[in-house]
This record gives structure tokens, sequence and C-alpha cells, in this order.
């Protein structure tokens, strides 16, 4: 095998011969098929190489990062911290349920919507692609059904006219608020262009502002913005490199929702906060600056952009205005990178009294993550609810998530009271032109709980281990209510940790179930969802 050393690439600057050598390991491992590898390789290349020649990495760090700890170690990321005021934490007052009668605010959470604009009705959703259902799939051998015309329970995304229902659908129910974290286009991250995210990104904000413009919308930055995926530089990167071209987009097309304020922050590195009505301020993060899939946080991964920093400042302010917060994001904490997870962690802690609710995307599938107090582990302290996407991707129903959240009046806690999650039964979908959007399940009838606030969340996992029956109509719905298998053992032991999981890479979490599992087996387990 041919080597190639960081040395190599940073003094002879041969990028298209590191290409070769990657393509042609990309096709001995069998990453992917050839011409994908290669197409792949090629779209990667040059930020790749240009972030590692800035980096300290070792060859074997390299091949730990490119194919994992069979490879080589890596983890060149430094310990670092937020700096949090010295203003002392108030003392916790828990939300209460609020009074019969009182207000209730319904959001609509739209995430991963991913949509393919190559999609084709009635191509092989069982391509050898990592994406299929498209041009380039084939046909279908005879005894497998083409992909249906609304989507596909395959390794598919949507096309646009299942977008454009869904919005139509939307437009006759009652919202008074849309949060939407991101990943707008499709999953055919080998040969996307910044003119093929542009055209997305365009086209998807031009569909919610036309079915839902009388409707206040607040999105977030999805990993799959960027050109190369998941390619966001802090910063301090500039010139062509830079995401320069992606959050000037961005505010040109968002402006008619986000005061000046917010577009300034946004410009600068994906992220912002507006006041949303007297007692409750939003803040949408880039989640891209915690992402292990990051490759420019090689170059410094501290506090990148200095948004948790930031966000110390915001949650200050709001505390001392007695003010509450929602934050969304597109990936959820427990995935992030250890030191950054456990920075926020920390915020989450100190700023209980102010965080009213978390919202996040990413994974495609339905689940949360409770946080707890950080002295102990014992008392919850926040949820990160978790939606599911729109996207069909991988083998799932179409769908979208509505919160109710306590209403807008004096001593209001902003909280989750309850949500309900709709789909497109795809099966049903298929037989017809006119698909129907249908109501899946709400939480608090599902599992028999009152409110969503911490505690209930913390002691719904506990039931979850005491009645399979419960936890498996939870993997159920899990999976948008689409899966035949029942999850036990290994597998449920991995999910009902991940419900625990605020906090990256912290066994302390799970370890009344580190007999049935070791927590390096429960992370393996985890893996695929921080790849959506």
């Amino acid at each position: 095998m041919q080597y190639i050393t960081l040395a190599d690439v940073q003094f002879n600057s041969n990028v298209d011969e590191v290409a070769v050598v990657a393509s042609k390991l990309c096709v001995r491992l069998k990453l992917a098929p050839q011409d994908i590898c290669v197409q792949a390789i090629t779209l990667f290349k040059h930020d790749v190489i240009t972030a590692w020649t800035e980096s300290v990495l070792k060859p074997s760090e390299i091949c730990g990062l490119l194919l994992g700890i069979a490879c080589g170690h890596w983890d060149i990321y430094s310990d670092w911290n937020v700096t949090l005021p010295d203003t002392p934490k108030p003392p916790v007052t828990p939300p209460k349920p609020p009074s019969p009668g009182s207000p209730v605010t319904r959001v609509l959470f739209l995430t991963d919507i991913h949509w393919d604009k190559d999609y084709i009705p009635g191509t092989n959703p069982d391509c050898q692609d990592p994406l299929c259902c498209r041009k380039g799939s084939g046909l279908p051998p005879k005894h497998r059904k083409g992909a249906g015309k609304w989507g596909e329970y395959s390794k598919c995304d949507l096309p646009l006219h299942t977008i454009e229902n869904l919005l139509q659908h939307l437009q006759s129910e009652h919202f008074d608020l849309v949060y939407w974290t991101g990943d707008i286009p499709a999953h055919d991250v080998w040969h996307q262009t910044r003119k093929d995210q542009l055209r997305a990104l365009s086209t998807i904000t031009g569909l919610i502002r036309k079915n839902l413009g009388h409707i206040p919308v607040y999105p977030a930055v999805g990993n799959h913005e960027s050109t190369p995926v998941n390619s966001f530089p802090p910063p301090f990167i500039h010139g062509n490199e830079s995401s320069t071209w992606l959050y000037d987009a961005m505010v040109q097309l968002w402006k008619y929702w986000l005061p000046e304020e917010a577009q300034e922050t946004l410009r600068k590195a994906g992220f912002y906060t507006v006041k949303l009505k007297p007692g409750l301020r939003l803040v949408s993060l880039n989640m891209n600056f915690c992402s292990h899939e990051n490759f420019w946080l090689l170059v410094n991964s501290t506090d990148p952009a200095g948004q948790l920093q930031w966000l110390v400042s915001i949650l200050q302010e709001a505390e001392d205005s007695g003010d509450k917060v929602h934050i969304i994001g597109h990936i959820p904490p427990g995935l992030c990178m250890k030191v950054w997870s456990w920075n926020y962690y920390r915020i989450v802690n100190r700023y209980e009294g102010t965080i009213a609710a978390q919202f996040f995307g990413h994974t495609h599938v339905d689940e949360f993550e409770v946080f707890y107090d950080e002295e102990t582990l014992s008392r919850a302290v926040s949820v990160a609810f978790i939606a599911p996407s729109v996207t069909t991707y991988i083998n799932l129903n179409p769908g979208f998530r509505v919160y109710r959240i306590d209403g807008n009046y004096p001593e209001s806690s902003h909280a989750v009271l309850d949500h309900e999650t709709y789909i497109l039964n795809l099966t049903e979908a298929n037989e017809r032109d006119n698909p129907k959007w249908v109501f899946l399940y709400g939480l608090q009838e599902a599992y028999g709980i009152k409110t969503a606030f911490p505690v209930d969340m913390d002691n719904l996992i506990s039931h979850f281990l005491l009645d399979d029956r419960l936890f498996q109509r939870y993997w159920f719905l899990y999976h948008k209510g689409h899966t035949d298998q029942p999850c036990q053992q290994a597998c449920k032991t991995a999910t009902i940790c991940a419900l625990r999981t605020g906090r990256a890479g912290d066994p302390a979490l799970c370890k009344d179930l580190h007999n049935k599992l070791t927590y390096r087996e429960t992370q393996s387990l985890w893996r695929q969802r921080r790849m959506c």
C-alpha cells in the first residue's frame, strides 16, 4: 500500500495524488461503488486537504479519522471551558402545569426535508448507490416494485411534489410559530455543487413562504446545507473556503423572518437570537460547530465562532430580564464532540431556570435527550426534544411534529406540555393521487403522562426499563410507525442509554445499564444517528 505523510501534503501540495490514493482506498474498502468514490473524493479533496494541512494530524490519526479506530487513534481536540458569569444561579423553581383554560402556543416543527431534485417514481429503490429512487438508479428487478409516487421505504429522499403536498396540507392548520431545523438538500453528497445547494435552499424557502407566509418561521442551519457536506469553516477561514456564499444567501432568503440584529450573526457564523414575544426569546444555534464530521474543526475546535460564549451572554441577559428561552438547532447535543457537549451541558445546568425548551432534528427518528444536574446526575433539569424527519431516509414514513407549549401569559413556563406527530403512510399514499397526512400519536396519550417537563420524561425512561410493552410502543413510534422488528437486549440498552445522554462520552449517565452492554458497545450502536 502507498503511504502519504502529512509532510507530503503540506510541502508538495500534491492534492491530486492524495485524491487518487484516497479513491483507491475507498474502492478497496468497499465504502461505495467506484464512480461514487471518485466523485466524492474529487468534491471533498480541496477543502479536506486544506483543513489537514493547517492541522497537526499525524498519518495514523488521519487514517483513524477516515476509517475508524481499527486503522488508528485520533483525539486532537484539547479541553476548553466557556466562562460563566459570577452571578449566582437563582433558586430553581420547577415548571408547573398551567391552569385549565390557559393559552397554549402551537409550534410547527419541520426538520430534515431532504429534497431530491432527481427523484423518479418507478426507479430502483435498492440500487448500489448510497441514495436510490432517482436518476441513475436504474429499473427495479421484476420481484420489486419501483419507487412510489410520494416516496419509498428505502434509502431514498423525497420528490418535490411530496414536500409541496405537505406544505399545502399545513395551510389549513393553525400554528403560532414555525421552527425549521435544516437539512434541505438530498443525500447525494458525492456530486453536489454550491449551485445545487443554493437552489435547494431557495426552492424550499420559497415554498414555505408561499404556503406558511403568514406565520413567523425561524430556521436553523443543518449539516447538509453546505458542500462538501459537513463543511462549515469557523469565521477565521476567509476567501473561497469560507461559508460566506451560504450565509449570505440565507440572510437574503430569510430576512423576511429575522430582524437586522439576527441577520448580522447569521451572516457571520450561522446562528442568531430573536425576541419572540414578551417573556420569550429564541436562540438558533449552528450545531455544525460541534460536529465530529466538520473537518474544519481539525484546525481549531475551541468554541468555534465563540458561539457558546455568545450563548452564555444571551442566557444571562434573559435571566436578568426574567425571560425564558427556547433553543433550536440541528444536531442533538448528545451527538456532539465531547468537549463541546460537556460545555453545553454545563451551560444548560447553570441556566436551567431560563431555558424553557430545546428542539433538534438530524437523526430522522423520534427521540429525546434528558439533561441531569451535574452534581448527582439524578435530577432532570432539561430535555432536548428530537423530532422525526420529513424525509423517508432510511425506510421511514414522511413526518412532521407539532409542539403544544405553555402559552403567552404572566408567569408562563413556556415549556413543552405535549407534542403530536403526523405522518404520510406511504403504503396507503402510493395507492392514490391525493395522499392524506394523518395523526400518528400524541405524547401524553401514548405514554400516560400529564406534561412533558424534564421530570416527566425522566420518569418515562424509568417506565421503559420496567414495562417492555411500553418500550416497544416507543420503538414503533421512534420509527414513525414503520418497523416490524422489536428492539431487545443490546438494542434496548443502547436506545435507553441514548435517552439519558445529553452529554457525549459520559458512561456515568448509563452506569446501571453497563452489566448488559459496555458503554463502548452502546456508542457503536449510535453511530448511524451521527451520519444523517
